[in-house]
């Protein structure tokens, strides 16, 4: 059966119960390169907490997009008022807009590899020239099961990013690690 969500849905309030602050100081870090006052889209932004609600609580304009619809009314109850989409970040069409950052933390190594690859360059066509773009993955190539959804997930490694990302025209510029040894890559258009 076909899940637009990876298996989100059916684990959406537990997910939304244990998610915790890690990897916000990564967040923050990384948002002092955007313009004050600019546009983010946290993309997999599932209930806004912890992402979404740092970087609006930093002036900036954040926009959710999200396939679970529990997730999303927990995002939109969160942050009332900020542009929210219930769609799959493979075929969003990013509200028809472009930002000056993405986030998707969470979200990329849960995606099938060709999925990925359609997400990394839809995100990039969705970046402002010089735009930022934040996602978590292990730095390393590797698989092993979620072990909320049960999926298989599946880090592409620095090398297979960097190749993707080159392929929709950013360049990877960082790596940073949160307290909880989770790995994220930053890359710019």
């Amino acid at each position: 059966m076909n899940d637009p969500t990876h298996g989100w849905e059916a684990v959406a309030g537990r997910f939304a119960a244990i998610r915790s602050d890690v990897g916000v100081d990564v967040v923050r870090r990384w948002a002092v390169d955007l313009p004050p006052g600019g546009s983010v889209v946290d993309i997999g932004c599932g209930s806004g907490r912890p992402v979404a609600l740092v970087l609006a609580g930093a002036g900036f304009a954040v926009s959710g997009i999200d396939p679970s619809p529990t997730l999303l009314a927990a995002f939109r109850r969160a942050l009332p008022g900020a542009p929210a989409a219930c769609e799959t970040a493979e075929a969003s069409d990013y509200f028809g807009q472009r930002f000056d950052g993405a986030v998707a933390i969470g979200l990329l190594f849960l995606l099938p590899p060709a999925t990925q690859a359609v997400v990394i360059g839809r995100v990039a066509q969705a970046l402002r020239p010089g735009g930022r773009f934040l996602f978590s993955a292990p730095s390393v190539a590797c698989r092993w099961t979620d072990t909320l959804t049960g999926r298989e997930s599946r880090s592409l490694g620095e090398a297979g990013y960097r190749v993707l990302l080159e392929e929709a025209g950013l360049r990877l510029i960082d790596g940073h690690e949160d307290s909880g040894g989770n790995h994220y890559f930053a890359a710019v258009g």
